[in-house]
């Protein structure tokens, strides 16, 4: 996790834009020496980072790393606590196991884990996640929210409304959500939704909501067998993919709708899912655990059930299920 210090020195530099800061004005910002601001600066040039330094004008930075790095994240962050503390891993088996754990030892709420590569990322059902190195956002979001055991599934689809959100602003892309937690392109799937609880009978310890997105992927780095059905936004958008970027986009979206729902409930995140939802008034298949349910997708509930009404017109809540069209 990143010092004070450092996201201090990120935030300058972030509401600096194209302006040079001195070393002087940026000793006396964070409470440092010179020398303590310099040695910063070479660590961050070490991570990839390009400065400009001109004689009496400052530092400004003009590129940042092609690697994704926790700073590289923080530089442009406009969050209050979504983001603000991030747990960077190169490799990890996966970041919700280690969310788990940092959420168990008193890590706060709006932590995130991100790494560059899971070698066992897991999807719902414990379906496995494919997870290549320095091409997708792997990331765990750690959530403290003052909520009843059956709203968290809502947190599922608010997290969705974020993500559709964030890739529309950050690519132009129309992005879609198949319910309850898959984000399509053109039919096809670019980003996964996993929630988890720490909880007791009556009570939530801690929500910790996966991300698998599929960024700047060939057709080739997907296995064959996902070929038909799998995308990244390189692929449909033609074009490399600002991984940092896209990750600030949608704490930001996160951030907003999380706070939007702490204050009024589920009922505007509500409307907002069922406006990029891909399956609401079409005939759909639900594969639950214990049978196959076929009909009209009505809508979901206040509670995020997903609705559906049979040929006989009788009404179906589904709580948990594979979709297809």
């Amino acid at each position: 996790m990143q010092s004070e210090l450092r996201k201090q020195l990120l935030d300058a530099f972030t509401n600096a834009g194209e302006s040079y800061l001195s070393g002087q004005y940026l000793a006396e910002l964070v409470g440092c020496s010179r020398t303590a601001v310099w040695k910063h600066i070479e660590e961050l040039r070490n991570e990839g980072f390009e400065f400009e330094a001109v004689r009496k004008k400052g530092y400004r930075i003009i590129k940042t790393p092609i690697k994704l790095t926790a700073d590289e994240i923080l530089l442009g962050l406009t969050t209050k606590f979504i983001g603000r503390n991030i747990y960077y891993k190169d490799s990890v088996d996966s970041t919700q196991k280690l969310a788990h754990q940092l959420a168990s030892n008193g890590a706060g709420e709006g932590t995130v884990v991100i790494a560059d590569e899971q070698t066992s990322g897991k999807g719902r059902m414990n379906r496995n996640w494919h997870s290549p190195k320095y091409s997708g956002i792997w990331m765990s979001l750690i959530l403290k929210p003052n909520i009843t055991l059956n709203k968290a599934p809502q947190l599922t689809l608010l997290t969705a409304v974020a993500v559709v959100q964030a890739i529309e602003e950050a690519t132009g892309l129309i992005a879609e959500i198949k319910w309850p937690n898959d984000i399509l392109i053109n039919g096809k799937k670019v980003t996964g939704i996993l929630t988890e609880l720490q909880a007791e009978a009556d009570r939530i310890h801690s929500i910790i909501i996966g991300i698998g997105m599929n960024v700047n992927q060939k057709i080739t780095d997907f296995p064959e067998d996902l070929h038909h059905k799998a995308s990244s936004l390189f692929i449909e958008k033609g074009e490399i993919v600002s991984r940092a970027a896209l990750i600030r986009n949608i704490f930001l979206h996160f951030e907003k709708l999380y706070l939007l729902y702490l204050e009024q409930g589920f009922s505007p995140i509500k409307l907002l899912w069922e406006g990029y939802a891909i399956s609401i008034g079409k005939v759909i298949k639900a594969r639950t655990l214990t049978e196959v349910i076929e009909g009209k997708a009505l809508g979901i509930t206040e509670e995020g059930v997903l609705q559906i009404e049979d040929e006989t017109g009788k009404i179906h809540h589904v709580y948990s299920a594979d979709i297809e069209l």
